[in-house]
């Protein structure tokens, strides 16, 4: 049985704007009545504290047409477009800017509840449309007749209620496991900054740390520059471009199993072969959280793999710089600073050879540093499974929303019980 496909429009008694207190000639305020802005809320719809803004009481009684009301859906149609939420009591009185579309639905007609609304805003047949208004504009903005032209599938009330409820279930899911990734990834941090600095060593372990020069242990592995459109993908030749290490999250690349752009054997027939325990640097950041940015090799295929474009390759002595821990120098403190410093006063901060030579660093031994690699290994390998169970939680949820929001898969209600 499809469902009838009712306009935004005709499901509510207002669909409006709010207003910029210095409109008006009113400013904010440091408390008071909260002022609600894109930014007060997250891609999924969670308020955040001390993101909202304030405004005085008489500021609020002028912008009498943004007042908040509970229930009311709040959605951005400026900047990130289709962000959504629902009015909390807890959150008023309260006020908006024109970035949100206030949409209440109507009591009167009594066709919506508030909670389906906000989930058929977030559906994919939404997102669609919003994306194919955006590719016809010329900035990303949504207008209130657009968001009243909207057309969403409108099953009986009691339907309604078992949707929503069953969408707030999954999507509760999916931000538990975002805050346990979230710790977790403050934990492992925390545990960085202590185990990489000496501050906190691991149990049978109290020899002091030595100072070492880098470029006494290191010799270096000639690279290739290939440009994106020199690659050739039948070749069996795996070539490492400095954007696939600027851009993964791992510390480690076992260059057997994932995928990687290919480099005919010609072409790079003066680079040097990589081998496991290699470490591999990006040699330029505009940010400066990727400066020093680097990726450990674990395993390589027979064929063989090249450091590419803008890498520099560094084969450590592995008595001084063990394999497992050496993925992690990145994050050291001292070597951080250190690389910041030599690159400071240019618009490319720069990582080179001569850079890494220079560094000296304060080590533990091989055993130690076997140790503290292992400790962060099996955080990262945590925080990997938390994430894929992360991934597969929104797949479930993007799948429930497909079809409870089409019509596709029907939910019995307690009538029907």
């Amino acid at each position: 049985m499809s469902q009838r496909m009712v306009s935004v429009r005709a499901l509510s008694e207002l669909i409006t704007k709010g207003t910029t207190p210095t409109s008006i000639g009113r400013n904010f305020t440091a408390n008071g009545v909260r002022f609600l802005k894109v930014e007060t809320f997250e891609e999924d719809g969670t308020y955040v504290v001390g993101k909202e803004a304030f405004i005085d009481e008489e500021t609020h009684r002028q912008l009498s047409r943004s007042q908040l009301a509970d229930g009311d859906v709040l959605f951005s149609i400026a900047g990130a477009l289709g962000r959504s939420t629902v009015v909390e009591p807890d959150w008023l009185p309260a006020n908006t800017n024109q970035a949100l579309a206030i949409i209440r639905p109507s009591r009167k007609r009594g066709l919506v509840r508030p909670l389906y609304l906000l989930w058929a805003l977030r559906s994919p047949t939404v997102g669609k449309r919003i994306n194919e208004i955006n590719v016809q504009a010329a900035q990303a903005n949504l207008s209130l007749q657009q968001v009243g032209e909207f057309e969403i599938p409108i099953p009986n009330l009691a339907e309604q209620e078992a949707i929503a409820a069953a969408l707030d279930d999954v999507d509760a899911l999916v931000k538990s496991l975002k805050r346990i990734v979230a710790k977790k990834l403050d934990v492992k941090q925390g545990m960085m900054q202590e185990l990489l600095t000496g501050r906190t060593r691991l149990p049978g372990f109290t020899g002091d740390w030595r100072n070492v020069t880098l470029g006494d242990h290191v010799a270096y592995v000639r690279s290739v520059a290939l440009s994106r459109e020199q690659l050739d993908q039948g070749s069996p030749l795996r070539y490492l471009h400095y954007g696939d290490i600027h851009t993964r999250k791992s510390v480690r690349l076992d260059a057997t199993s994932e995928f990687m752009p290919r480099a005919a054997s010609h072409l790079a027939s003066g680079a040097g072969r990589l081998i496991p325990g290699d470490l591999v640097f990006a040699d330029a950041s505009e940010d400066p959280d990727g400066v020093g940015k680097s990726v450990e090799i674990s395993d390589v295929p027979p064929e063989g793999v090249v450091p590419g474009l803008h890498t520099i390759a560094a084969r450590f002595d592995k008595s001084v710089l063990a394999d497992g821990f050496k993925a992690y120098i990145q994050f050291i403190p001292a070597f951080r600073a250190a690389l910041l410093r030599l690159a400071a006063g240019t618009k490319v901060l720069a990582t080179t050879r001569s850079y890494i030579s220079s560094l000296k660093l304060p080590l533990p031994g091989a055993d130690e540093q076997h140790a503290i690699a292992q400790v962060l290994e099996d955080a990262d390998a945590e925080i990997e499974a938390l994430e894929r169970r992360l991934e597969s939680a929104r797949a479930v949820k993007v799948g429930m929303m497909q079809e409870l929001l089409t019509g596709r898969t029907r939910l019995p209600t307690k009538e029907e019980v």
